[in-house]
C-alpha cells in the first residue's frame, strides 16, 4: 500500500522529471513532520486543532510557493479523487469504527440514522432548492439542474474528521457518539446521493424514477453494511482457525490491515459505498478479530491503524490549504469577486439553515421515543449537535472537484465559482468552527463531578476495545449476565425497555452461536508459546 500510495503521488506530481516528483513528496513530508510538531507543541491550546494547524500551514507554504513561482502555481501535487477515496479516506474511516465505543454508539443507533440519513437529505433539499433559487440572481454562468443537485449533496457531507478533534470521546461520550456517528452515515448518504445524481437522467425525472432513486439508496446503504461486516468476519475466523500468531505476529497484523483494505476496495469494485462498508468492518474486528490475535498484535494493530489514519488526517488538511490558493481558478473568478464572496455567503447560510432544519425537528422526534429523562437530548447538547456539525471538509472538495472540473482544472467561470466557493466555505467551517467548538462545548456542557458509578465507567472507558458490540458499559462479568438481567415478558415492555431488551438477546445469540465461530474476548484458549507483549520495568 505504502509502494502504491508513493506511485499514486508521483503520478500526480508536477508534469515535469522525476526530481520535480522527489521534490514535491519530499516537502510534503517536512510539512507532515512539522504539522506533528507544531500539533503536539499546541496540544493543551483550547483553541487550535491539528486540523487547523494543518490548513494554516498548507496556506503558508502556498504562499511561498505563489512567490517562489511568481504567481504560476500555490501547490505541488493536482488534486485527485484517486489519491483521496482510495488511499486517505479508508484508513481514517476504518479506525475510527475500529476505536468507536460501540456502547454509546449502539445504544443511540437510531437517532444517528435519523441524523446521518433523513437529516442528510434534509439538508440536501434545503442547499439544492435554495441554491437554485438564489443564484438566479447572480450573474454566475450556467448551471444545470444537476449541478445544483450536486451542490445539495457536497454541502451535506459533514466532516467527521474534524469531529474527532474538537469533541472529547471521555468527556461528552453522548455528542460525540451522535456527531461522529452521524458524520460516517452522512458521508456515505452525500456520496451515494452523488453517484445517484450522476447515473440518473435528471432532465426526465419521473415518478418511477424517484422511486429507483430511493430503492437504489436503501439497497447501496443495506448491501454496504453487510459487505463490511461480512469481510471483517471472515478475517475473525480465518485468524481464529490458523492462529498465524502462533509462528509470527507480522502475519497477524499484515491479514488484519489487508482484510480491513480489502473490505474497502470490494465495496467500490462492486459500486458501493465504501466509508459505510469499512466503517462497519472497523467494528466487527474490534470485537471479533481483534480478540483473536496475541498480546503483542493486538498492541501493534490498534497503534498502526491509529497511526495511519493520523498522517492521512494530516495530508488532507495540508492539501486542501495548499488549494485555497490555486491560481488558476482564483484568476477567472477574479473578474468578479462580488459574485464569488455572494455565492459563497449564500453556500454558508444554507448549510447553517439545512443542519438547523434537521437537528432540532429529529432531536424533537428522537426525545419522543426515550422514557428516560437522561437519554433525551437536552436543547443545550442539540445547539451543540448543530455547530459541531457544520464544518465541511475534504469529502466536499473532492465531490466538488468531481463535479465542476477535469483532473483538477478548469477554465469555465461558473465552475470555478463553485470549486473556490466550495473551498472557501469548508475554509471558513474548519477555522471558526474548530475554534469555537471547544469552548462552546465547556460553556454549554460543563464538565461535572462524576458520581461513583460514573467514575467507574469511565475507569472502564480505556477497555472500550474489550466491551461486547452492544455491551452496556462492561459493569457485570460476562458470567452473570444472563443471571441479574430481568427477561421480558411482554410486548410491552420490549418496547419500554428496547435497549436492554435487545442487548439481552444479542448477547444469548453472540455466546451461542458467534463468538464460538468467530472467536472474540474468552473464546480463545491460550495456546502455549505463543508471542506476547513483554513489559519492561524501568
Amino acid at each position: 500500500m505504502v509502494f502504491a500510495l508513493g506511485s499514486a503521488l508521483m503520478r500526480m506530481g508536477l508534469t515535469g522529471p522525476d526530481a520535480a516528483s522527489v521534490e514535491s513528496i519530499t516537502l510534503f513530508v517536512v510539512l507532515l513532520s512539522a504539522c506533528i510538531v507544531l500539533g503536539h507543541l499546541l496540544e493543551k491550546s483550547r483553541w487550535m486543532t491539528e486540523s487547523i494547524t494543518a490548513l494554516a500551514l498548507g496556506l503558508c507554504c502556498g504562499i511561498v510557493i505563489l512567490l517562489t513561482t511568481e504567481g504560476k502555481s500555490s501547490h505541488v501535487l493536482v488534486f485527485s479523487e484517486e489519491l483521496f477515496f482510495i488511499y486517505l479516506l479508508p484508513p481514517i474511516i476504518f479506525n475510527a469504527g475500529f476505536q468507536v465505543k460501540k456502547k454509546q454508539f449502539f445504544r443511540n443507533f437510531m437517532t444517528i440514522i435519523l441524523f446521518g440519513a433523513i437529516g442528510s437529505l434534509i439538508s440536501f433539499f434545503v442547499i439544492s432548492l435554495g441554491s437554485m433559487q438564489l443564484f438566479k440572481k447572480l450573474d454566475i454562468g450556467f448551471l444545470e439542474i444537476g449541478d445544483y443537485l450536486a451542490l445539495g449533496a457536497i454541502f451535506s457531507a459533514t466532516d467527521s474528521v474534524c469531529t474527532l478533534q474538537v469533541l472529547n470521546q471521555e468527556e461528552t461520550p453522548l455528542l460525540y457518539s451522535l456527531v461522529f456517528g452521524e458524520g460516517v452515515v452522512n458521508d456515505a448518504t452525500s456520496v451515494v446521493l452523488f453517484n445517484a445524481i450522476q447515473r440518473f437522467d435528471l432532465s426526465n425525472l419521473t415518478s418511477t424514477d424517484a422511486l429507483q432513486f430511493i430503492g437504489s439508496f436503501l439497497y447501496l446503504f443495506f448491501t454496504s453494511t453487510v459487505l463490511g461486516v461480512a469481510v471483517g468476519l471472515l478475517s475473525a475466523y480465518i485468524i481464529k482457525k490458523l492462529y498465524f500468531g502462533r509462528h509470527s505476529t507480522d502475519r497477524e497484523v499484515a491479514l488484519m490491515m489487508l482484510m480491513a483494505y480489502l473490505s474497502y476496495m470490494m465495496a467500490e469494485l462492486f459500486s458501493l459505498s465504501g466509508i459505510l462498508t469499512v466503517f462497519f468492518c472497523g467494528i466487527v474486528m474490534s470485537h471479533y478479530t481483534w480478540h483473536n490475535v496475541t498480546e503483542s498484535s493486538r498492541v501493534t494493530t490498534r497503534h498502526a491503524f491509529a497511526t495511519l489514519s493520523f498522517v492521512s488526517e494530516i495530508f488532507i488538511f495540508l492539501y486542501v490549504g495548499m488549494d485555497a490558493l490555486d491560481i488558476e481558478k482564483w484568476t477567472v473568478v477574479s473578474k468578479s469577486p462580488g459574485t464569488s464572496v455572494g455565492v459563497s455567503a449564500i453556500l454558508l447560510t444554507l448549510v447553517l439553515i439545512g443542519r438547523a432544519a434537521f437537528v432540532f425537528p429529529l432531536s424533537f422526534i428522537s426525545n419522543l421515543t426515550k422514557k428516560s429523562q437522561n437519554d433525551k437530548i437536552a436543547f443545550k447538547q442539540q445547539v451543540t449537535i448543530w455547530w459541531a456539525g457544520l464544518m465541511r471538509g475534504a469529502v466536499s472538495v473532492a465531490l466538488a472537484y468531481n463535479q465542476f472540473t477535469m483532473s483538477g482544472h478548469t477554465q469555465q467561470r461558473a465552475n470555478a465559482i463553485m470549486i473556490t466557493s466550495t473551498i472557501t466555505v469548508v475554509l471558513f467551517t474548519t477555522v471558526v468552527g474548530g475554534l469555537l467548538t471547544k469552548p462552546l462545548v465547556r460553556l454549554l456542557q460543563p464538565i461535572q463531578k462524576h458520581s461513583g458509578s460514573e467514575m467507574y465507567s469511565e475507569l472502564t472507558a480505556h477497555k472500550s476495545l474489550n466491551l461486547p458490540l452492544l455491551s452496556n458499559g462492561g459493569q457485570e462479568p460476562e458470567a452473570d449476565m444472563g443471571a441479574n438481567i430481568r427477561r421480558p415478558t411482554s410486548l410491552r415492555m420490549l418496547l419500554s425497555t428496547p435497549t436492554h431488551t435487545v442487548h439481552f438477546y444479542w448477547r444469548k445469540f453472540d455466546n451461542a452461536f458467534m463468538r464460538p465461530v468467530f472467536g472474540g474476548r474468552g473464546f480463545v484458549p491460550h495456546v502455549p508459546g505463543s508471542p506476547t507483549e513483554t513489559v519492561v520495568v524501568q
